[in-house]
C-alpha cells in the first residue's frame, strides 16, 4: 500500500471583476502517499458517520486480513471506476484493518469530500498526515479546503508544505498560483508557480498560457523577454 490516487481537486480561476469564469479539468493521478513516518501511539479507526459504517463499524478485525497491497489496488480500481459507494466501504476497512497506512485514510477522505462531507474529510486528510507527514497529496487536499473556508494563510501553508514534500508536485503549484492570483493578491508569486506548474505539465494547458500572459501583463519586470534584457541575455 505504498500509493494513493489522488483526483485531484476541481480547482476554478474566477476573475475577481465578473468578466469570465474558466474552470480547470479534474485530473486524475498516482501521487506517492506511504504509510511509513511517525505514527501516533494509538492509530485511531477511520472517521466516518454512522451511516457509512452500517454494521461493520462496530465488528471485530479480521485474523486474516488478506494481502493488503491486492485490497488496495481493488480499491483503487473501485474508485478509479467512479464506484464510490464500493470504494468507500473498501478504503474504510483497509484503513480499519491496517491503521498505520496513510494511503487508505487519503482515498477515503477524498471520497468523502466528493460526497460532500467535508468536516469527515478534513478529519482523514489530517490523520493521513499525521500518519505520514510527507503525504504530500493529503497536504494539498487540506490546502484546497482551507482556501474554500477562506483560511488563506492555512492553505498556503498546506501548498507549500505539500511542495516541500514533493517539489515537482504540478497540481499543488497551479493551487497555489490561483490562490496568489485571486485571494492573497500576489501576481508575482502566482505567475512563479503558473510557469511551475506549466513546466511540469508540459506546457499544453492554454487557459493557463493566457492567465500567464494576463499576469506578465500585470507584472511587466516578470515577462521573460523583460528578465533577459536586465541580464543581457539573449532570448
Amino acid at each position: 500500500m505504498n500509493h494513493c490516487v489522488e483526483m485531484a481537486p476541481l480547482t476554478q480561476r474566477q476573475a475577481m471583476s465578473g468578466r469570465w469564469l474558466l474552470p480547470l479539468l479534474a485530473v486524475a493521478l498516482v501521487a506517492g502517499c506511504s504509510g511509513t513516518g511517525r505514527k501516533p501511539a494509538a492509530p485511531a479507526a477511520p472517521t466516518v458517520n454512522a451511516a457509512e459504517a452500517g454494521a461493520d463499524a462496530s465488528a471485530p478485525a479480521r485474523a486474516d486480513k488478506g494481502d493488503p497491497d491486492a485490497r488496495f489496488a481493488a480499491a483503487l480500481k473501485l474508485l478509479k471506476d467512479r464506484q464510490l459507494k464500493e470504494a468507500r466501504e473498501a478504503f474504510f476497512e483497509l484503513a480499519k484493518d491496517f491503521p498505520q497506512h496513510s494511503g487508505p485514510y487519503t482515498d477515503l477522505a477524498i471520497i468523502q469530500y466528493q460526497s460532500k462531507q467535508p468536516s469527515l474529510a478534513v478529519a482523514n486528510f489530517e490523520k493521513a498526515a499525521r500518519l505520514n507527514p510527507e503525504n504530500a497529496v493529503a497536504w494539498n487536499w487540506l490546502g484546497t479546503i482551507a482556501r474554500e473556508n477562506r483560511d488563506y494563510a492555512k492553505a498556503e501553508a498546506a501548498y507549500t508544505k505539500a511542495l516541500e514534500i514533493k517539489p515537482d508536485y504540478a497540481a499543488a503549484h497551479l493551487n497555489l498560483a490561483v490562490l496568489h492570483d485571486l485571494y492573497t493578491r500576489r501576481p508575482a508569486d502566482a505567475l512563479s508557480h503558473y510557469r511551475e506548474y506549466q513546466r511540469l505539465s508540459g506546457g499544453d494547458r492554454l487557459i493557463v498560457t493566457a492567465w500567464i500572459k494576463e499576469l506578465e501583463a500585470q507584472v511587466p519586470s516578470a515577462t521573460p523577454a523583460a528578465a533577459s534584457a536586465a541580464t543581457g541575455a539573449t532570448p
